[in-house]
């Protein structure tokens, strides 16, 4: 489903037992400095990571200071990220001019402690190439690097490499447990495109060789993954960046089930294994 780009006011696009990802949460907070924005969210739990501006955090009396480093847009430096346990009381104060700040959930029945994700906590990775047209680079805020201190919940962004292009291909889908092929992680994305004019194409093909469906996505479009195959294309001449929020059901690393009619394009892109590994 695609939620088209809208002044949301700081309250959730993707709530609570959604519908159509209920293991998601999602939320994007606009703040002027000075300002404050306080959540609880019982049952999922969080990370906060500033598109944007600088913001200081208070997790139940912990204190996270001067998190965000990005000015213009969410090319213009490194993400940073604050971890919320399960139903946490959150305060966010902005202390840049403004900020966009991303609020990103899974569900999960344990409450966790709150750590912050900085600099050598963020895991890179790069893969895919220009004549393949799937160049991309992932960085992965709650990634590999924090398995074990969270719970089901997956928070990452990902950026095209150059200009037009696919990502997520070859098409997979991850919408029923059945290990090993398979884990059921409901997906949101929001999307972003340098210049932010720049406009691509999200697919999603619910059943292999049976025509799907196709949504426009624009800067600030958010997209909702309940099941099938999905890969998305920027225009030639854009960049494209996608913050991707993964919720496991039982477990918190992905397990991508990829279309068997693309499956052998596995095989052509470079560094796809080791990208699809580092999703735990």
């Amino acid at each position: 489903m695609h939620i088209a780009p809208h002044d949301n006011q700081n309250k959730p696009i993707v709530d609570v037992d959604d519908t159509l990802v209920p293991l998601n949460y999602f939320n994007i907070v606009k703040l002027k400095k000075g300002d404050a924005f306080t959540f609880q969210v019982p049952g999922y739990e969080t990370c906060i990571v500033p598109a944007t501006g600088t913001v200081d955090v208070d997790v139940e009396g912990v204190s996270f200071t001067a998190l965000g480093n990005r000015t213009v847009d969410v090319w213009d430096g490194e993400p940073e990220g604050v971890y919320v346990p399960v139903g946490a009381k959150v305060t966010i104060v902005c202390l840049s001019d403004e900020t966009e700040t991303f609020i990103a959930g899974a569900k999960y029945d344990k409450v966790l402690d709150p750590f912050d994700v900085r600099g050598d906590g963020i895991d890179r990775v790069q893969y895919g190439s220009d004549d393949t047209k799937t160049h991309r680079k992932i960085k992965h805020i709650l990634g590999a690097n924090q398995h074990g201190k969270v719970g089901r919940l997956l928070v990452s962004e990902l950026f095209t490499v150059g200009q037009g292009g696919w990502s997520g291909f070859p098409s997979h889908k991850h919408d029923t447990d059945r290990l090993p092929l398979e884990t059921r992680h409901d997906e949101t994305y929001n999307f972003r495109f340098k210049p932010n004019y720049g406009s691509g194409v999200q697919m999603l093909q619910r059943e292999d060789n049976t025509p799907g469906d196709a949504y426009h996505i624009m800067d600030g479009s958010t997209i909702c993954l309940d099941k099938g195959y999905h890969p998305c294309a920027v225009l030639p001449g854009y960049e494209m960046y996608y913050f991707t929020i993964l919720g496991g059901l039982s477990q918190r690393s992905l397990v991508q089930y990829f279309q068997p009619t693309h499956a052998a394009q596995l095989e052509t892109i470079p560094g796809i294994k080791d990208m699809i590994a580092k999703f735990k």
